[in-house]
């Protein structure tokens, strides 16, 4: 998912590469084999991937800045946030 356009940019805008984010980030990254959904849950097929993915790793939140993620506000309890929003979360 690094390679997505946005992130991508986001990535060289930072002046970093997917494979530097990734050696930042490994400690506490998991991958998982994530089954696909049995039914369509968002607005965006594509994006029932994320929603599958983020199901199998039991996380405590998906975050993003698509729209079509954040208009679910909640996937089976897993809140659907942006950047920004999980900074605050942090932060408290």
């Amino acid at each position: 998912m690094l390679n997505y356009p946005n992130l991508a940019k986001a990535i060289v805008k930072k002046q970093q590469t997917p494979v530097a984010i990734l050696t930042l980030t490994r400690d506490v990254l998991r991958v998982v084999q994530a089954p696909a959904l049995t039914s369509r849950v968002c607005r965006d097929p594509n994006d029932d991937a994320v929603l599958a993915c983020a199901k199998a790793a039991n996380a405590d939140l998906i975050i993003s800045g698509d729209r079509d993620l954040l208009v679910l506000q909640a996937f089976e309890g897993i809140q659907n946030v942006t950047a920004d929003q999980a900074l605050e979360r942090l932060r408290a």
